[in-house]
């Protein structure tokens, strides 16, 4: 998951806050219900489909990162603290901290983590300098930006703010780690690999370039099929820790679980994109359809508002089995499966080092 405490308008290279902006974020706790009350317990496939595919679909990556569109809006500064990353002295001795807490943490203190919605970041300590450093991969306009589209009248299209990046600063602010969550060593790391894995994660921001929320699977049996993988903090934090094997680094015996938000469905049907749906020569009858899916998703609702929406979204994605996913800027269609939603809290152990290259 991701959702820290603050969010940017603005460029998305690491720590760069520009523009403060206010405006478009949707209400977490609202969402964290409705997530909780579609995974409990008890709770007409669409043409277009090409060839086999292959399964799970490959995050697109990008020869850059596009200047986020002004009408995208966050509610908390992205990165306001933010800083590039400095190179440090090669002899350097780097503590590696794997750092947890509660998604919105700041706000509602450890309520999301009784519902094992967690935050994951990475802490650096410098031997030579005394410094500590943060550093985290977030979504730039709140996670319900990411996860659901804008239906703006003056457009034919749904209207996305979906962009996540990493941030960079100096310090670890322990008490929020600490309090409700996760602070512990995991490795040692000298200046210099801790140089060539700046590098990497630049390269890494610069192309991987949007949010993604759901892992998609066939069923929640072990084995099962993936159709989707999510790319959010967590999945930041487990590419930077597979970079430092890479690199050599071994990492101590220590569990570590991450929170991963699910959907089932049948095998997914590719349906095409922006201009094949929505455009003028797009399918009219399938772009209502999706309309009609995401717009009790809108931003902004009251109490008697966001029941309503419930009820259709349970209509939606219970009843009728239909969820529309929105997946490299293309549309897929998922034909839902029980338990349909599910959130996890499960370990993914820490990577085995790269041995050929630790010995050399």
């Amino acid at each position: 998951m991701g959702s820290r405490h603050t969010a940017q308008a603005g460029s998305a290279s690491l720590g760069t806050g520009r523009r403060r902006a206010v405006g478009l974020g949707r209400a977490p706790w609202r969402w964290a219900l409705a997530l909780l009350w579609l995974t409990a317990p008890g709770w007409s496939r669409i043409s277009g489909a090409r060839g086999r595919r292959q399964w799970p679909v490959p995050y697109k990556r990008f020869s850059f990162r596009p200047e986020p569109d002004p009408y995208c809006q966050a509610k908390y500064t992205f990165c306001p603290t933010g800083s590039s990353i400095p190179a440090l002295k090669d002899d350097d001795i780097i503590e590696v901290f794997r750092l947890q807490a509660p998604v919105w943490e700041f706000k509602y203190g450890n309520l999301l983590g009784h519902m094992k919605i967690m935050h994951d970041a990475i802490g650096f300590r410098s031997a030579l300098t005394g410094k500590n450093y943060t550093m985290e991969w977030y979504e730039l306009f709140q996670l319900g930006n990411c996860t659901f589209p804008h239906l703006r009248p003056e457009m034919n299209a749904p209207f996305w703010c979906n962009q996540g990046a990493a941030c960079f600063f100096e310090g670890i602010d322990d008490l929020h780690w600490k309090q409700n969550g996760t602070l512990v060593q995991i490795a040692t790391i000298s200046g210099d690999t801790f140089n060539k894995m700046a590098k990497w994660v630049k390269q890494d921001n610069e192309t991987g370039i949007y949010y993604e929320t759901w892992t998609v699977q066939a069923s929640p049996e072990k084995g099962s099929e993936t159709w989707f993988e999510s790319y959010d903090c967590s999945k930041f934090v487990l590419r930077t820790y597979k970079k430092l094997a890479e690199l050599g680094i071994e990492f101590k015996k220590i569990e570590t679980n991450y929170t991963r938000i699910f959907l089932y469905s049948g095998e997914p049907t590719y349906l095409g994109n922006e201009t094949s749906i929505f455009g003028p020569m797009g399918n009219k009858t399938l772009a209502l359809s999706m309309k009609r899916f995401y717009y009790p998703f809108k931003p902004h609702l009251s109490t008697k508002e966001f029941l309503l929406s419930l009820l259709q979204i349970f209509d939606s994605v219970v009843i009728n089995r239909q969820f529309y996913l929105f997946y490299n800027f293309e549309y897929w269609f998922l034909p839902m499966k029980f338990p349909f939603m599910k959130i996890t809290y499960s370990e993914i152990p820490l990577p085995s080092r790269n041995r050929t290259l630790s010995s050399l």
